[in-house]
């Protein structure tokens, strides 16, 4: 019946489908026709390309020395052993933890605090406060070392590791303000504001409601400054002079000598050095891309 009203003109006729365009088709046919070849053997070609360095690392580390073999076998810890005990690597490694956990806090409780402040409240100079920190990131820290250095001599703070601490945090307090900044963004105001209704202040509407909210961009931003914190090389180097206050990066470049490299030893300090990141980074990989996703989309 419809059809006959349809011919006689009583009602419209139904709109054709509109014809698939060339992106979609493409789009489908790669959803389904692709073959796996095509999507498995770039990633198979990166993944060699990234862990042929590891496998090369973990080969020296475990093989005797002296030894040509491809295969790490027969399997010896002598390396490790000369690192860790002979060459001081369990101090170093005990400052690397305190600097890298001491640059976790700072920087991530100092960048909350500005992050909050540019997400939340307008002020004369935002745009130009938020211009100066991306600004700052053109700046290498090699350019920091010397007044760094004259600032720590006159507070009596060189070879203390509370020297790099402040400066590890200095250095990366610009990226993670602005990182915190945009996680905030995306938290309705809404939220907060309704806790303002039941009585919380704005601090304890902060803690309970917003907080809770940020732990997948906390994670992303201390995860990025622990990680640089123990892998830097400039600051420690500059800063901390005696043997027993060293870090691990300054550990490892006193097993290069002038004349010749104890490939073994080197080895295995990278070993002890690589081990915590990739323990970190296995924990908290799910909050990490979290907090990537968080802190791509614009509030």
């Amino acid at each position: 019946m419809t059809a006959a009203l349809a011919e006689k003109g009583a009602l419209p006729a139904p709109a054709a489908a509109p014809p698939p365009t060339a992106r979609g088709s493409r789009r489908r046919g790669l959803d389904q026709g692709a073959p796996r070849w095509q999507i498995y053997l770039p990633l198979g070609l990166y993944l060699l390309f990234t862990l042929v360095p590891f496998y090369w690392m973990l080969l020296f580390a475990l093989r005797p020395a002296g030894s040509n073999s491809l295969v790490p076998w027969p399997i010896t810890g002598d390396h490790f052993q000369k690192v860790w005990s002979e060459r001081g690597f369990g101090t170093f490694f005990q400052n690397s933890m305190i600097v890298g956990v001491a640059s976790l806090v700072m920087t991530t409780a100092v960048a909350l605090a500005g992050g909050y402040a540019l997400a939340r409240f307008d002020f004369r100079i935002k745009q130009g406060f938020m211009l100066a920190l991306l600004a700052s990131q053109f700046i290498p820290g090699a350019l920091m070392l010397v007044p760094l250095f004259e600032i720590f001599k006159n507070l009596r703070m060189i070879n203390s590791l509370g020297s790099v601490v402040i400066a590890e945090t200095v250095f990366q307090l610009p990226l993670s303000i602005i990182l915190i900044s945009g996680f905030i963004k995306n938290v309705p105001m809404s939220l907060e504001e309704q806790a303002w209704v039941d009585g919380c202040g704005r601090f304890r509407a902060f803690c309970a409601v917003v907080l809770p909210l940020l732990r997948p961009g906390l994670i992303a931003v201390g995860s990025f400054a622990f990680v640089h914190s123990w892998n830097h090389f400039l600051f420690a180097l500059m800063f901390l002079s005696s043997q027993d206050k060293q870090t691990i990066p300054v550990g490892l470049n006193t097993l290069i000598g002038a004349d010749s490299v104890d490939l073994g030893a080197l080895a295995a300090g990278g070993v002890v050095a690589a081990v915590p990141v990739v323990i970190v980074f296995a924990f908290i990989q799910k909050w990490l891309i979290t907090g990537f996703s968080a802190g791509a989309v614009k509030g």
